[in-house]
């Protein structure tokens, strides 16, 4: 592991890289960055889905995405404009994205499983000119009053059909399409993000951006790995770890993307072991099925290739991360940390071959090269010294340029000093690993006392009956709010609700003790695996209320 040579401003507790800046190349839009010496590499395969097996090449890619490009121009689009692309994760959703962004368009990705409503109010939050669907999903756009695109062999009526608009575009001249010069400065991506506020907002990222992004966290990435990786694609792409850590990330080092539309044990196990994949970024419900389901014991992991994950988007608990690493030997865990607002990753490991190390166990990683990072004191707005939890701040050439038509968000996230707030609360100890404690609006207060989601979470997951749990703050009269869990038990369970309770009463400070506790059958999260705590902390009072309303007719 590398010495630490951590760079600490006494006065403003100011945290920097413990490696070396690396340059980021000027002038350069992302997709041509990430397609770099990709002629070399024509006949390697850069995508595959999982079940079809249908493949493109690095030769086909930049063909397509060039084809894609030529025809948007020819369809009118002009730089700046913004195209949404409704998709599930495709092999050719790289292709969609880039080739938007090549033709001077801004990408903005939105998740096909969303309710028609949803989806029309980030198209209109976009000003969108453009839609691109495929045959499942277009009846959700198909009122939107903008021209579509449809991927797929099925014909739909008043709509642009992929295949004959590429063939149309090898015929157009270029004689009438207008070409605009492109700058790393222009939009690229419009991501739709919570930010720390909870409401959705189109996060306006540039090329510098992205490509920036993307020198910091590949730095530790040498000419040995190039061509070398295969990475798991099951991340949704519209996601900005999907788009930018996963598909563009590949692209860079010209490795291998295995897609998967959607999320199930066996078919994710086959994917894993049929295309030997090495890599895989999945979310903590995916690894707690992997310790907890006994599906996984149908399989065996004699065949895996896979050298390490990584997991993001919420805590992993130190329980689970036991259990993983007992049934997965040789599986490096790597846990990592980034948001929208910061193009991607802003927190992972490196290669312990280059004394870059990894980070401790538990840790979401160390500050990246170009990076610097502050932990401020919510109360009092000070910046805190190591090993001192306070709100995460970074700042770097990655800070989106805000959000769009939204000054006032802006304003609340970016200072005037190009500081971005995180929402998440953190510390950095003695030897410049980060550690995530949980984030601000996630936070239960109890009686003035801050008490952590993931921590309750971590210790009812470690409880054998138990499959999943979320904590939640519900609102308490004399304590301001007290902790709430919805646990998920698994089909052998015996215990009562009380008895779980008294669990963790045993495993924590009084103040920390669960007071309401309610069996479900399943965690909503989000796509990007985030626990859904609004939506559980609705349901929980809904349920409290209904059964006070039928406690007081029963005493009737």
């Amino acid at each position: 592991m590398a010495t630490s040579n951590l760079i600490s401003a006494p006065e403003k507790h100011i945290f920097r890289s413990r490696y070396p800046s690396v340059p980021v190349p000027d002038n350069i839009t992302l997709p041509d960055f990430v397609l770099q010496d990709s002629e070399f590499y024509a006949e390697k395969v850069a995508f595959v889905d999982a079940v079809t097996g249908k493949e493109y090449t690095y030769g086909q890619v930049t063909r397509d995405i060039r084809r894609f490009a030529k025809a948007l121009r020819s369809l009118g689009l002009r730089k700046g404009r913004v195209v949404v692309a409704v998709l599930p994760n495709l092999a050719e959703y790289a292709i969609v994205a880039l080739g938007i962004m090549t033709a001077g368009g801004v990408f903005s990705g939105a998740n096909p499983s969303l309710h028609a409503s949803e989806i029309k109010k980030q198209v209109e939050a976009a000003d969108a000119t453009l839609i691109v669907t495929d045959v499942p999903t277009y009846e959700k756009v198909q009122g939107l009053g903008l021209p579509v695109i449809v991927l797929g062999e099925e014909r739909i009526d008043g709509t642009i059909l992929w295949d004959e608009l590429l063939e149309a575009a090898d015929k157009a001249s270029t004689c009438n399409i207008i070409t605009e010069t492109l700058h790393q400065t222009d939009l690229c991506a419009l991501p739709f993000s919570s930010g720390t506020t909870g409401l959705s907002k189109g996060v306006m990222l540039t090329h510098r951006n992205l490509v920036a992004n993307l020198c910091s966290t590949l730095f530790s990435v040498g000419p040995e790995l190039v061509g070398q990786v295969t990475t798991l694609g099951l991340i949704p792409f519209f996601h900005i770890y999907g788009l930018t850590g996963i598909c563009c990330a590949t692209l860079r080092n010209k490795g291998k993307v295995v897609v998967m539309e959607r999320y199930e044990l066996r078919a994710f196990l086959n994917a894993l072991i049929e295309h030997e994949v090495t890599f895989a970024p999945i979310v903590p419900p995916i690894i707690l099925g992997l310790v907890k389901n006994p599906i996984v014991d149908e399989f065996d992991l004699g065949k895996l290739n896979l050298r390490s994950i990584m997991t993001a988007a919420a805590p992993l608990a130190p329980e689970i991360l036991s259990e993983f690493e007992k049934k997965f030997p040789g599986v490096e865990v790597q846990e990592a940390y980034g948001m929208t607002e910061h193009s991607c990753i802003t927190l992972t490991h490196g290669d312990p071959n280059k004394d870059h190390g990894i980070a401790k166990k538990h840790s979401v990683g160390f500050i990246l090269p170009n990076l610097e990072v502050k932990f401020i004191d919510p109360d009092t707005a000070q910046s805190l010294p190591k090993n001192t939890p306070g709100e995460i701040y970074v700042r770097s050439q990655c800070v989106m340029r805000g959000y769009y038509k939204n000054e006032y968000e802006t304003a609340l996230t970016i200072d005037e000093n190009g500081w971005l707030r995180t929402g998440d609360i953190g510390y950095i100890d003695d030897d410049g690993d980060v550690f995530l404690v949980d984030r601000i609006k996630e936070l239960i207060k109890v009686k003035g006392f801050q008490v952590a989601p993931a921590e309750l979470e971590g210790i009812l997951l470690s409880h054998p009956s138990v499959e999943d749990a979320a904590v939640v703050g519900l609102p308490d009269e004399t304590s301001g709010e007290i902790p709430a869990a919805c646990v998920v038990m698994n089909s052998n369970a015996e215990e009562n609700q009380q008895e779980i309770m008294d669990f963790i009463a045993s495993n924590v400070a009084h103040y920390k003790r669960v007071k309401v506790l309610q069996f479900v059958d399943r965690i909503p999260k989000s796509p990007s695996g985030k626990i859904m705590r609004r939506l559980i902390k609705e349901q929980m009072l809904e349920n409290m209320n209904a059964n006070s309303k039928a406690s007081a007719i029963r005493r009737l």
